[in-house]
C-alpha cells in the first residue's frame, strides 16, 4: 500500500475527479460534496463532453468525454489526486485502466463506488494499481471522510455531512458505508467525534481491507479509538487480528459483528461479499476471534462497572452485541483508559418520540416514565403532517403486484393468509373468522365480532325467490347453465341499488363520524354526542330534500333505511336486523353506528322528513357490524378508507352468492327448462309498429 498514514488517503487540498459524473447518483453526490468541501475539479462521461454539473452557490463542474481529455485540459495546479469511480460494472475496468495509464504522475488513490464488479476484474484492478503504485479502495465503498480537514470523497455523511460528522478522535472502519454514518451519529451521545470515517466496501474481493487500514489508524495522531463494523464473509479480520496480536501496544478497538441472526437461515445479507465460506468467515467465528483477542467478555450494558475494570486491565478493547451498545461501551472504554472525550455530549441518550399514546396508563405511570414528543425534523415533519391531516385510513401505496400479495403466500409447504397458516385456521378457526382475517389483514379483536359477522352472512343468504339476485340463478338454471355460471349470474344481479347500499352507508358513516374523535365504536360511555350529530344531519338532509323537490329533481336518500317488503307499518323493522340487535342486547354489546341508525330513522319521522319510521334494514346492520370491526383499524391507519367502504358490499355478495347456489340447485333439480321465460301474451310493446 502506498499510503503511510490515514491523511495520505484523504486530506485537505486533495482534488477529485469523478467518472460517469452525469449519472443520477454521481451527480447528486458531487453537488453535496462540492457544497461541503469544494474539492471536485472535473468529471468525465462518455458522450457528455462540454456539459456541466451545476452546483448552486459553488459554480459548475466541467464534464469531459474521457479522463485523458480531462487531464490535458486542466492546469497542473488543478490536476486530481483522487479519483471517484461511479462507472457501471462493465465500464469500471476500462475507466480505471485509463486513469492508471494517464494519471500516474498525479493520482494517489482511486475509490471504486460501483458494486457487483466481478472478482476477475477486481483482481486485475488491484494488480494494475499495485504496478502503478496507486492505492485503490472498494469496490462497493461509499467513500471516506476526514472530519478534521472537513473533506470527503463519495457519499459518506449523506446529504448533511456537517450534521453527522463532528471532528474528534474515533476512526470508523466499516464494511457498510451507511453504518459509518449511523455509528458517527451514535457516538455524539458519548461525546466522541470522528477523525476518519472509512467504508471499505463488501464485494467478494475487498481491495483495501481492514488489515491494511488498521496500521494506518494505529499511527494516526488524531485517532485514540478505532471502531470496526464487520460483516460475515472473508478472512480479512482474521488476518488483521493476527497482525494486531503481534503488536506490543495497540490502540483500543470497539467492534460490532453483524449477521449472526442469518446463520442457518436462507437470508441474504445484501452485500455480495457477505458469504460464509470456510470455518473462520461466519459471524459467530468472527465474534469468537475478537473476544479471544480482547480477552474480555462481550460488553454487557448492565455490567458497566465490571466492563470498565476489565478494560482497564486488558486495554485492547471490547465487542458489542447491539449497535445501540456502542455508546455505553465507548463510555466504558474512555473511563477505563483515561481517554478524554472530544466534546460535551450533544445528544443525550434518550428516546425522542414523535408520537405518544399511553392511554389509560398515563395516570398510573411514574412521572419520570412519561415521555414527551419532540418536534419532528424535516422533511419528515411535513410528511407526517400531511399523513395525519389525511383523516381516517391508511394512504395506499402502489407497486407492481403481478406476482406478489400481502394477503396470501405459499412457500410450497404452508399456504398462509396474512402470515397465518391455513392449516391452523382450519384446526381452530371458523370460516367467518378466516374471511375477516383475509379482508382486514388481522384477526377480529373480539369474539362477538365473528359471531355478528356470521349472523350478517346468514341474513344475506336470501330474501325469497322474488329478489333480483334470487331470480338470476333461477334464470341461469332454466337456461341450462353450469353451477359456476349461476353463481356468476347471482353476482351480476347485485348492484348499487340492490346490495351496494352498504357501500353508500359506509361512506356516510365515515363522513359523519370521521371528525368526531371516535376510537372505539363499542364504548358507549365515550361515544360522541349522537343527539347533536343526528340533529345536524337531519337538518342538512331536510334542506337538501326541499331544494331538490322544488327543482323537480331526485334527491339522495339515506342509504339502508327502509325496505320494499318491510314497509307497511307506522314503525317498521327488518326481522333480520331485529335478530342481530337482540343478540347485541342480550350480550350487552353496544355499536355506535347501529345506535345512530336507530335514532336517525325516528328523528327523521319526528322532524317531518318521513311519514313513517323506516326499517333499519339488514344492509345497514351488516354495514354497522363491519364498520365496528374496521373502525379502530381506520383510526390507526392500518387499512384504507376504500377497503372499509367495500366490506359491506363484499359481505352481502358473499352471503347472497351462496344463497344463489341454493336457488340454482333447487331449480335445476325441480324446475323445467325455459320455465323462467315470460309468455308472449304477458309481454307488452310500448312503441309503435313501423312497417
Amino acid at each position: 500500500m502506498r499510503a503511510r498514514s490515514l491523511s495520505d488517503i484523504l486530506k485537505k487540498g486533495d482534488l477529485i475527479a469523478v467518472s460517469n459524473i452525469t449519472g443520477r447518483e454521481a451527480s447528486k453526490v458531487s453537488v453535496v460534496s462540492q457544497r461541503y468541501c469544494g474539492n471536485i475539479v472535473a468529471g468525465w462521461a462518455l458522450g457528455k463532453a462540454g456539459q456541466t454539473v451545476d452546483v448552486p452557490g459553488a459554480g459548475p463542474i466541467p464534464v469531459f468525454g474521457q479522463f485523458g481529455e480531462l487531464l490535458a485540459a486542466l492546469p497542473e495546479a488543478k490536476k486530481p489526486s483522487k479519483i471517484l469511480v461511479y462507472s457501471p460494472p462493465d465500464a469500471v475496468y476500462g475507466d480505471v485502466k485509463e486513469v492508471l495509464e494517464h494519471g500516474r504522475d498525479c493520482v494517489e488513490t482511486i475509490f471504486v463506488i460501483t458494486e457487483h464488479v466481478s472478482i476477475e476484474v477486481t483482481a486485475k484492478l488491484k494488480s494494475l494499481a499495485n504496478d502503478a503504485n496507486i492505492d485503490i479502495i472498494g469496490c462497493n465503498t461509499l467513500g471516506v471522510i476526514n472530519a478534521h480537514d472537513r473533506i470527503r470523497v463519495g457519499a459518506v455523511g449523506g446529504d448533511s455531512p456537517d450534521e453527522t460528522f463532528q471532528k474528534g478522535s474515533v476512526c470508523i472502519i466499516s464494511n457498510s458505508g451507511n453504518m459509518v454514518n449511523t455509528i458517527a451519529t451514535y457516538l455524539k451521545s458519548a461525546g466522541m467525534g470522528i477523525s476518519y470515517g472509512i467504508s471499505t466496501g463488501k464485494d467478494p474481493l475487498i481491495l483495501t481491507p481492514v488489515k491494511d487500514l488498521l496500521p494506518l489508524a494505529m499511527k494516526d495522531t488524531r485517532t485514540q479509538l478505532i471502531i470496526l463494523y464487520v460483516e460475515p464473509g472473508g478472512v480479512y479480520e482474521e488476518e488483521a487480528i493476527t497482525c494486531l496480536s503481534s503488536l506490543k501496544r495497540a490502540k483500543p478497538l470497539l467492534v460490532y459483528v453483524s449477521g449472526k441472526f442469518a446463520e442457518g437461515r436462507s437470508v441474504s445479507l445484501g452485500h455480495a461479499g457477505a458469504v460464509v465460506e470456510g470455518p473462520n468467515t461466519s459471524a459467530s467465528a468472527k465474534m469468537k476471534m475478537f473476544d479471544d483477542y480482547f480477552q474480555v467478555p462481550v460488553f454487557d450494558p448492565d455490567q458497566h462497572k465490571k466492563s470498565t475494570t476489565l478494560l482497564a486491565e486488558r486495554k485492547r478493547g471490547i465487542r458489542v452485541n447491539a449497535l445501540h451498545d456502542f455508546v455505553p461501551a465507548a463510555m466504558a472504554l474512555t473511563d477505563a483508559l483515561n481517554i478524554k472525550t472530544d466534546f460535551h455530549p450533544t445528544q443525550p441518550i434518550a428516546l425522542k418520540p414523535w408520537f405518544i399514546n399511553f392511554g389509560p396508563f398515563e395516570r398510573k405511570l411514574p412521572r419520570d416514565m412519561i415521555l414527551h414528543t419532540v418536534v419532528i425534523p424535516e422533511p419528515y415533519g411535513s410528511l407526517v403532517e400531511r399523513y395525519v391531516k389525511s383523516g381516517l385510513g391508511r394512504i395506499p401505496t402502489r407497486q407492481p403486484m403481478r406476482n406478489a400479495s400481502h394477503a396470501s403466500s405459499n412457500d410450497g409447504v404452508t399456504p398462509r393468509i396474512y402470515g397465518y397458516s391455513v392449516m391452523n385456521l382450519m384446526k381452530k378457526g371458523s370460516f367467518a373468522e378466516s374471511v375477516l382475517l383475509y379482508w382486514l389483514g388481522q384477526p377480529p379483536k373480539h369474539e362477538f365480532e365473528t359471531r355478528l359477522f356470521e349472523m350478517g352472512l346468514i341474513a344475506s343468504l336470501t330474501n325469497g325467490p322474488g329478489t333480483i339476485s334470487g331470480q338470476a340463478p333461477k334464470l341461469s338454471a332454466s337456461a341450462g347453465n353450469a353451477p359456476n355460471t349461476a353463481m356468476i349470474a347471482t353476482l351480476a344481479a347485485i348492484g348499487t341499488v340492490h346490495g351496494g347500499n352498504g357501500q353508500e352507508a359506509a361512506r356516510m358513516l365515515i363522513e359523519v363520524f370521521g371528525k368526531s374523535g371516535l376510537i372505539d365504536p363499542y364504548d358507549k360511555a365515550n361515544a360522541p354526542d349522537l343527539d347533536g350529530i343526528i340533529t345536524a344531519f337531519v337538518k342538512k338532509f331536510k334542506e337538501k330534500k326541499a331544494v331538490a323537490k322544488e327543482a323537480g329533481l331526485d334527491y339522495d336518500k339515506v342509504p339502508c333505511l327502509g325496505h320494499p317488503v318491510f314497509n307497511k307499518e307506522p314503525v317498521n323493522y327488518d326481522p333480520r336486523e331485529r335478530i342481530i340487535f337482540a343478540y347485541m342486547q342480550e350480550h350487552r354489546i353496544y355499536n355506535v353506528f347501529l345506535d345512530f341508525y336507530h335514532r336517525l330513522t325516528r328523528a327523521m319521522t319526528a322532524s317531518g322528513v318521513t311519514n313513517k319510521v323506516h326499517a333499519v334494514n339488514v344492509d345497514a346492520a351488516l354495514t354497522c357490524i363491519l364498520m365496528g370491526i374496521a373502525w379502530p383499524l381506520l383510526a390507526d391507519k392500518k387499512i384504507t378508507v376504500e377497503r372499509a367502504v367495500d366490506l359491506p358490499f363484499l359481505a352481502f355478495a358473499l352471503g347472497r352468492v351462496a344463497g344463489g347456489a341454493g336457488e340454482y340447485l333447487d331449480h335445476r333439480e325441480s324446475g323445467t327448462d325455459m320455465d323462467m321465460r315470460i309468455p308472449v301474451s304477458e309481454c307488452q310493446f310500448l312503441g309503435r309498429v313501423q312497417d
